[in-house]
């Protein structure tokens, strides 16, 4: 990508992303291409002021320094984020992730693997593709789920040596293609690919979340992270050497995760996590919980013993997520994976509802309190303000016939839900009477010569 003022220019030279810059330009300019090459303000700041070593902080190398002209580059060919022992071979790594076509869901972890690093997170957050080649095209577009694979959006830069975009990603995982004048391609450089489900091939892009850090042991040869995420592979994930340890950026999706090191194949558990759990043959494993984390609170009941919550979200158990004792009450904050979850009190034996919780839900007979956990959809019926029960029944509980109860707010009944991606049908239920979502346009008909209305999460 070049920049028509004075001699400031970014442009792919073979395996190559390259920074020129004039230091007789005004800031403003300057600033300009910094902002182009993504190089941090806080960094190009030092920069000026003659502290070149800074720049590297961001994955750029001095090369050059004639006069005012000062030229940096930064490799694409290098696999630093994954080294690896043997070649990643395509045809027998396709991932399988659940989900609709082109839109990957419940990944529990993820890692790139490029041939050259192409596409990067930049210190701005945001996250930058460059396609090397293709300089006779006329357009270039980034097509993926992050943007509903459209072809209009995501037009590339064109530049010198290729073609660049940078967008706004949440760590997660993303297919994604290139359009070429109309032709569409998977990404060159990219070795992961992946079957959408439906006949097609896209290239797999994680946007990471989490580093996981060894101190020390500058001496060991080899260190690998391995965890109930990988199936404890003892070769993949090997871990990068720094100036006090050793640490590997992946992306891992909500759950609880088991994990532990092999320090020149020497088991070792993550002595910076308190948290540590031991397998069948009594070797010490970390734990590691992503998610949300969630409070439950119980008021009175001061003259308890013992109080536990339990759900869905731990099989029932009814022992294990004990609640400590404030003065008012009971309380607990947990981390729970995104969904929607029942759940109830266990006050010395005895189960209870939430009684501060509007919303109930049943499960094998039983009326439970009901709560969604990063919720991305809230079900609104309004009007009947004299209803004294109103309930939302649909696919994603099998049409049970008492529902999930409904709160009554302003001129409204709602409910809020965690629905992945993918079509449902509902309905309402009004003191017994079953209707379809006056709000909702969309419905279809059913097989009891009546109506569902349907709802798209995309």
């Amino acid at each position: 990508m070049k920049i028509a003022v004075a001699q400031n220019n970014l442009f792919i030279a073979r395996d190559h992303l390259v920074l020129q810059i004039d230091l007789k330009t005004s800031d403003k300019e300057l600033d300009s291409i910094f902002k182009i090459a993504g190089v941090s303000k806080s960094n190009a700041q030092k920069l000026l002021k003659g502290n070149y070593n800074s720049i590297k902080e961001d994955g750029w190398d001095l090369a050059t320094h004639e006069n005012k002209i000062i030229r940096f580059d930064r490799s694409l060919s290098g696999l630093n984020e994954n080294p690896q022992d043997a070649p990643f071979e395509i045809t027998t790594h396709l991932p399988e992730f659940a989900g609709e076509p082109g839109y990957p869901v419940d990944v529990k972890y993820g890692v790139n693997k490029y041939a050259h690093a192409t596409v990067f997170a930049l210190p701005s957050g945001l996250t930058r593709f460059i396609l090397p080649g293709y300089t006779r095209a006329r357009r270039v577009f980034l097509s993926g789920n992050f943007n509903h694979w459209s072809t209009l959006k995501g037009a590339m830069k064109k530049g010198d040596g290729g073609w660049i975009i940078d967008v706004k990603l949440e760590p997660g995982a993303y297919e994604y293609k290139y359009i070429v004048d109309s032709r569409w391609i998977t990404d060159p450089n990219n070795l992961q690919l992946i079957d959408d489900g439906a006949g097609n091939t896209n290239s797999l892009f994680f946007k990471y979340n989490y580093t996981i850090k060894l101190a020390g042991y500058p001496s060991a040869k080899k260190v690998v992270l391995a965890g109930d995420f990988n199936k404890w592979n003892a070769n993949e994930l090997l871990m990068d050497k720094k100036s006090n340890g050793w640490e590997k950026h992946l992306f891992l999706g909500d759950g609880k995760h088991i994990y532990h090191f092999l320090v020149d194949e020497k088991w070792v558990a993550d002595p910076a996590n308190p948290k540590k759990l031991k397998d069948d043959d009594g070797r010490l494993n970390s734990v590691l919980n992503l998610g949300e984390a969630i409070t439950f609170k119980l008021s009175g009941h001061k003259n308890a013993r013992n109080v536990f919550v339990a759900g869905n979200f731990n099989y029932w158990r009814p022992d294990e997520f004990s609640m400590d004792k404030t003065s008012d009450g009971w309380t607990i904050t947990t981390t729970i994976i995104p969904g929607n979850y029942q759940y109830r009190f266990v006050v010395d034996g005895d189960w209870i509802t939430d009684p501060a919780n509007p919303h109930y839900a049943a499960e094998d007979g039983k009326i439970n309190s009901f709560l969604a956990v990063r919720p991305n959809h809230t079900f609104k019926l309004k009007g009947h303000a004299n209803a004294k029960k109103v309930t939302l029944n649909g696919s994603f509980n099998n049409w049970e016939e008492n529902g999930y109860i409904m709160e009554r707010k302003g001129d409204s009944w709602t409910i809020d839900f965690y629905l992945k991606p993918g079509k449902y049908l509902y309905k309402f239920r009004v003191d017994g009477e079953w209707m379809i979502d006056p709000g909702n346009k969309l419905w279809e008909q059913n097989d009891h010569d009546s109506q569902n209305s349907v709802l798209w999460i995309e």
